[in-house]
C-alpha cells in the first residue's frame, strides 16, 4: 500500500498547472469528476480521500526576460507600473523581477498578454 502521508504531501505541493493536469487525468482515465464544492467525487462511487487544494486568487506577474524587443517591453512596463524610464529599464534588464504583485487572475492575464505581445517572457506565480 502507498504511503498516504507522502501522497497527501505530494498533492498539496502541486502547482496550479500540475493540479489542473491531475484533474484532467483523473477525469479522462478514471472517470473521477470534481464536485461543485471543489472536492473530488468518483463517478462509480466510493471515497477519493484526496486533499482539496485552495484555488489561488492573487498572482504575481514575473518578467523572466525581455526578449528581442527590450524597448517595447520597457514601454509596456512603464505603462503598467507607472515607473520612470530608468526604473522600468532597470526592472526589465534585471529579469526575474515582479512587475505587479498580488493582482487578480484577470488583471494578471491582461498584464501577461500585454508583455508577451511586446516580446517578453512572463510567468504568473
Amino acid at each position: 500500500m502507498a504511503d498516504l502521508k507522502k501522497l497527501a504531501e505530494d498533492i498539496v505541493a502541486l502547482t496550479l498547472l500540475e493540479a489542473q493536469e491531475l484533474k484532467t487525468i483523473l477525469k479522462d482515465e478514471f472517470g473521477i469528476e470534481p464536485a461543485a464544492g471543489g472536492a473530488v467525487m468518483m463517478a462509480a462511487g466510493g471515497d477519493a480521500g484526496g486533499a482539496a487544494a485552495e484555488e489561488q486568487t492573487e498572482f504575481d506577474v514575473i518578467l523572466k526576460s525581455a526578449g528581442a524587443s527590450k524597448i517595447n517591453v520597457i514601454k509596456e512596463v512603464r505603462g503598467i507600473t507607472g515607473l520612470g524610464l530608468k526604473e522600468a529599464k532597470d526592472l526589465v534588464e534585471a529579469g526575474g523581477k515582479a512587475v505587479k504583485e498580488q493582482v487578480s487572475k484577470a488583471e494578471a492575464d491582461e498584464i501577461k498578454g500585454k508583455l508577451e505581445a511586446a516580446g517578453a517572457e512572463v510567468e504568473l506565480k
